[in-house]
């Protein structure tokens, strides 16, 4: 399986995510939204960068449970609670720290969507992802 990141000469350059990717492979995986709880429903703190980077984990072991990894995601999709732009660097220091933990960068292209609530109120972030994989 392959994945080309593109981002078009035509379009920002946006060091978070890229704007394209074009995926070749045989299985087509959607991963439930992950939010920032651990293994046994804990939420990880109230704070908005702890939860980025334990759903970004969470994403990492649902894929590790099918034979993927973060390598085969083509698409993610961030709602975040009450976003504002001041909270941007929040989300950028969850986002690093779960590069550092999982060793590895991630910027498949993005989309980032603030809402009002999300399915338990302690949950700040919620990450959903589509992969492809041979």
């Amino acid at each position: 399986m392959t994945i080309e990141m593109i981002d078009p000469p035509r379009l920002p350059q946006v060091p978070l995510y890229r704007q394209v990717s074009v995926a070749t492979g045989s299985r087509l995986v959607h991963v439930a939204g992950q939010v920032g709880w651990d293994a046994d429903g804990a939420t990880a703190s109230l704070d908005l960068a702890d939860q980025v980077e334990q759903a970004y984990v969470n994403v990492a072991a649902a894929l590790e449970g099918v034979g993927g990894s973060w390598d085969d995601v083509v698409d993610l999709t961030v709602f975040v609670v009450d976003w504002r732009p001041e909270r941007m660097p929040e989300l950028v220091d969850g986002m690093e720290r779960a590069f550092a933990r999982l060793g590895k960068r991630f910027v498949p292209p993005g989309t980032m969507i603030g809402v009002a609530t999300l399915d338990v109120p302690e949950h700040l972030v919620e990450l959903k992802v589509t992969a492809v994989l041979e």
